[in-house]
């Protein structure tokens, strides 16, 4: 595995955005327009919709699995597009289609037409929209590339922080219809000019990516492995349970979030409102690991990004104070930050940057089929009556055992 280069010490996190502000503000605006596809945005709507169309909880979680599934399943081609595409080209199309998006969830006429509009969100949103931000940014960058992650991942933890309140409280006021159609008319007059802009001169970007890293090279073709030799590795299956593990569950939960909330007793504008709380834990975590992981190597830190989650767990299910909804928020927004940081990183120091955007959609692609699990399946549960308990038993096993092997992967000198 590569390791980040050393030759000159990482640049302040001022001095670097300073000096990279426009393309770092093209992948922050990137990750926070990927909110209104995300589990966390489109999980405050589901009682409306339910309602709207007469679903219940375990119907209304398989039409979100089936367009997720859906999305899932083209994301390994419409990711790697951006391998051969040009930058700005590609992310004007991702802008334009989350757009589309946002107002085909508006005008959907019946329940029928739901899984198309689910595919449409997660695609463009969850999928293509982080996606570009990210693996951009570990194309872009090199030298500091572990700080540039942190930088534009705060554009996710700022949409978890803001458009969740703001949905609730936008649905009560004008109906959830209405809402997601000002997310649409938002994403087409905003962030397609601003990623025009911001990208309007990609080469001269290029040129200036990083102070300390002028006079470094691409990284040579034959640092980089393919898909298929990255798919191949013992390593890439060591670290797949742990890797895909916070999308089943967190989905799951952000999904079934204000059900969750009336069987704590906790009200849904407060377990809404932990959100902020959520999102700072993840700004802080993942500031923090952007030095690390530029100073010792994500693959090195890779282990420790589910330990928060399973105390976070853990205090959903046994207790009920709602002073304990911000607690689990908090552990879980740590998580968040460190895995938004790291596995980016990882991947890049693993498999090079030649075929990243191969690489990263298809890593997206398996933990989007994961997570397209975790609504039914907790649905499914719900309706059977399974206590959130019961449910969480399980789950805590498992990332126990997946940070284990996580923690072997990494520490074995794997040879290319």
């Amino acid at each position: 595995m590569t390791r980040p280069a050393t030759a000159a010490a990482p640049s302040g996190y001022l001095t670097f955005a300073r000096a990279n502000l426009q393309f770092l503000g093209f992948g922050f605006l990137m990750a926070l327009a990927s909110s209104f596809g995300q589990t966390f945005f489109i999980g405050v709507f589901g009682p409306e919709i339910r309602a709207e169309f007469g679903l219940s909880h375990a119907e209304w979680g398989t039409i979100y699995m089936a367009g997720t599934l859906l999305s899932a399943a083209v994301l390994p081609f419409t990711g790697s597009w951006i391998d051969r595409v040009p930058l700005k080209r590609y992310a004007i199309l991702v802008s334009i289609g989350l757009a589309l998006a946002c107002i085909g969830a508006a005008l959907c006429p019946a329940a029928g037409f739901l899984v198309a509009v689910i595919f449409m969100l997660r695609q463009m949103g969850q999928g293509l929209a982080s996606h570009t931000s990210l693996t951009a940014t570990v194309k872009h960058f090199r030298q500091d590339r572990g700080k540039a992650v942190a930088i534009v991942s705060l554009g996710f933890p700022a949409g978890r922080a803001v458009l969740p309140v703001a949905a609730v409280a936008l649905i009560a006021l004008i109906g959830w219809r209405t809402t997601y159609l000002m997310a649409g008319i938002a994403t087409a007059v905003l962030l397609v000019p601003a990623v025009f802009w911001l990208l309007r001169d990609p080469a001269r970007a290029s040129e200036r990516s990083s102070p300390a890293a002028a006079g470094h090279a691409p990284e040579p073709d034959e640092h980089s492995l393919t898909l298929r030799q990255v798919l191949t590795h013992p390593f890439f299956f060591l670290i797949l349970p742990g890797t895909v593990a916070p999308s089943i569950i967190e989905t799951a939960l952000f999904f079934h979030q204000l059900t969750v909330a009336e069987m704590k007793g906790w009200s849904a504008g407060w377990v809404t409102a932990g959100y902020a709380v959520f999102s700072v834990m993840t700004t802080l975590f993942s500031m923090a690991a952007g030095p690390l992981v530029d100073r010792i190597g994500a693959t090195r830190l890779l282990w420790v990004i589910l330990l928060p989650y399973i105390f976070g767990i853990l205090i959903l299910a046994y207790m009920d104070d709602p002073l304990w909804a911000w607690a689990y928020l908090a552990l879980s927004g740590a998580t968040g930050g460190l895995r938004q940081t790291i596995a980016p990183v990882m991947w890049a120091e693993f498999g090079g940057t030649r075929h990243i955007g191969a690489i990263r959609s298809m890593a997206a692609t398996l933990s989007v089929f994961a997570s397209a699990l975790g609504p039914p399946a907790m649905g499914f549960m719900m309706d059977a009556g399974v206590s959130l308990e019961n449910m969480v038993l399980g789950t805590v096993v498992y990332l126990i055992l997946a940070t284990i092997l996580i923690w072997i992967a990494c520490t074995v000198k794997w040879q290319r």
